[in-house]
């Protein structure tokens, strides 16, 4: 009896066991992921040439607001707005004359003073003066001719001039204004030569250098213009990742309009083994972009760095190599080690 109730226990167990070991089994075959029937596409590396279109602003090669140094009345003005003016010609003048009659009786009290120091000179030799009286004298004479300096510095300020050649604007004051050293008088911009500001993704940074041939398109003109790089900025931006760079632009015939919008087209360098893929292959995620990569029949999640785009194709910078293969449908499905069978090779 004892005996019939062991072999009971024992089959008992053996049951509870075999049917726990069958519930394992059954949740793995549950988890395993399951494999993949999916189109390929073998990366091979390919010539490949591309451009870079950016926006950017034409600008004066100099340009300024011309304003007065000191406060005053305006008496002459000496240009025609819209024309073209010389380095160093007078635009403006303001009124002199209470200047000029400081600078007068400042001369006449110089040459007073540089007399007496004359006859004090003489004077010491013998004994007639004592040298602190002539030392200050000495100091005087200085302290005039300091005065002048400062009023022909001031008599200069009255007379505005183009600090370059260029085009002067339109002015907004008359004859007879007071101004003072706030007021807009005009601008005065120089445009035989423009400069044109753009932005480039640092990515391309390698691809450009100073000297390089910039072409561009403006609006009311169907011909295609060039530039050169002139200089490029010596970092990034933080907040965009882009790097500002400056061509200059030949104006002599005056067409081209400092302030107006250029499309711009920058030829970037060409790469003899670029690894060109489909764009659908890419798998955009919220922190980069990946590729489902096949490796020893499974799938291997691959985190790669993309450069310029095709109509239907994207560049691979990093992440790829020549010979992978990657997945091109089912890429919902795709999970990391999955098994996958390509049922179709693209190239």
């Amino acid at each position: 009896m004892a005996y019939q109730k062991q072999a009971a226990a024992l089959l008992l167990l053996a049951t509870l066991a075999g049917a726990c070991s069958s519930g394992e089994d059954e949740n793995a075959a549950k988890n395993k992921p399951k494999g993949l029937n999916a189109e390929a596409y073998i990366a091979t590396p390919q010539s490949f040439s591309s451009e870079f279109e950016a926006s950017g602003s034409l600008l004066a090669n100099e340009e300024i607001e011309i304003h007065p140094e000191i406060a005053g009345r305006v008496t002459e003005i000496n240009f025609k707005e819209g024309s073209k003016v010389h380095k160093g010609q007078t635009l403006v003048q303001l009124y002199d004359g209470e200047i000029k009659a400081q600078v007068q009786k400042q001369r006449s009290q110089l040459k007073l003073q540089q007399n007496i120091l004359k006859r004090q000179e003489e004077l010491l030799k013998i004994g007639g003066i004592s040298k602190q009286d002539y030392e200050t004298t000495e100091a005087q004479i200085a302290s005039i001719n300091a005065d002048i300096a400062y009023a022909d510095a001031q008599l200069r300020a009255t007379r505005i001039v183009a600090p370059f050649d260029g085009t002067i604007g339109i002015r907004s004051i008359s004859v007879g204004a007071v101004v003072s050293p706030t007021t807009v008088i005009s601008t005065l911009q120089q445009t035989h030569q423009l400069k044109m500001d753009f932005n480039i993704p640092e990515q391309y940074l390698k691809s450009v250098a100073v000297g390089n041939t910039v072409y561009f398109s403006v609006a009311g003109r169907m011909d295609t213009l060039t530039g050169k790089i002139a200089a490029i900025d010596a970092g990034a931006e933080a907040g965009t990742r882009t790097v500002k760079v400056r061509a200059t632009v030949a104006n002599t015939d005056g067409k081209l309009t400092a302030g107006a919008y250029a499309n711009i087209k920058l030829q970037l360098n060409s790469e003899n083994n670029a690894i060109l893929i489909p764009s659908q292959a890419i798998i955009p995620t919220t922190k980069d972009k990946k590729v489902a990569r096949i490796k020893d029949g499974k799938i291997e999640l691959t985190v790669v760095k993309l450069g310029q785009r095709t109509s239907d194709k994207v560049e691979i910078l990093q992440g790829l190599s020549a010979g992978d293969t990657i997945i091109l449908t089912g890429l919902m499905q795709a999970k990391q080690g999955m098994d996958v069978k390509v049922s179709k090779l693209r190239s």
